[in-house]
């Protein structure tokens, strides 16, 4: 009995450091600022690797990043404990977009500042980044007119597609470069991926009707605005 009362004795000990009211308030606080961040990164993403999951990740990482902020405070051997748990992780989901990155690293500032009680510098950061996030998203800040397509075109695997698709750019491409050959369909099929640059005037539709019309037929597609789209 004697052991357990010093065992929670020492256990005040370690936590006389903060309350009740403070762990609550650091949890609400990273909680709402990383929701506010959740919420502009759904508003300001653009194309359609949009993840749901992510976005509650943020949540998630604000709070859990405040919380370890808690626990280390300015213990340096818990500080080099937890590196030591954390290195265990292995993350294996590839970043589907740099911006992301910045998101992640957003919200882990916010809980940093929350865990270590920095609660104005937390509320301000998050308030001006956010500004800034949407600024930047509202003035379509440094985006670039982007007239290169991706040009899929299937064909027997006997034919020369050189030969039989230089006509056809000729009329109707201002620029096109090879991206590369593969076989499809058991080897019977060839798939030739180009990036094009149509000419002005020139409809996509009308460019893939020539095609098909030198191809046999086969599927011939044009892939327009594949920067935001997963390839």
């Amino acid at each position: 009995m004697d052991e357990m009362i010093k065992e929670l004795e020492r256990f005040k000990d370690h936590t006389s450091a903060f309350g009740l009211a403070d762990i609550a308030l650091i949890l609400a606080l990273s909680f709402a600022l990383s929701w506010i961040v959740g919420w502009i990164y759904g508003l300001t993403h653009r194309g359609t690797s949009y993840s749901q999951s992510f976005a509650q990740t943020l949540v998630i990482m604000c709070m859990v990043t405040a919380l370890i902020m808690l626990i280390i405070g300015s213990n340096i051997a818990r500080a080099f404990s937890l590196v030591g748990a954390l290195s265990v992780i292995r993350f294996r989901n590839a970043v589907k977009e740099t911006r992301d990155v910045g998101f992640m690293f957003l919200v882990m500032a916010i809980g940093m500042a929350c865990g270590t009680r920095f609660y104005l510098l937390a509320v301000l950061a998050t308030a001006a980044l956010s500004a800034v996030l949407v600024f930047v998203y509202k003035a379509d800040s440094f985006s670039k007119r982007v007239s290169e397509r991706l040009l899929r075109v299937r064909m027997p695997i006997d034919r020369d597609f050189e030969e039989i698709l230089e006509p056809v750019f000729r009329d109707r491409l201002d620029d096109s470069r090879l991206v590369s050959i593969e076989t499809v369909s058991g080897g019977v099929l060839q798939e030739v991926v180009h990036v094009v640059v149509l000419k002005p005037g020139v409809a996509p539709h009308s460019l893939l009707n020539d095609i098909r019309a030198v191809t046999d037929n086969n599927k011939a597609a044009l892939v327009i605005g594949q920067q935001e789209v997963d390839l």
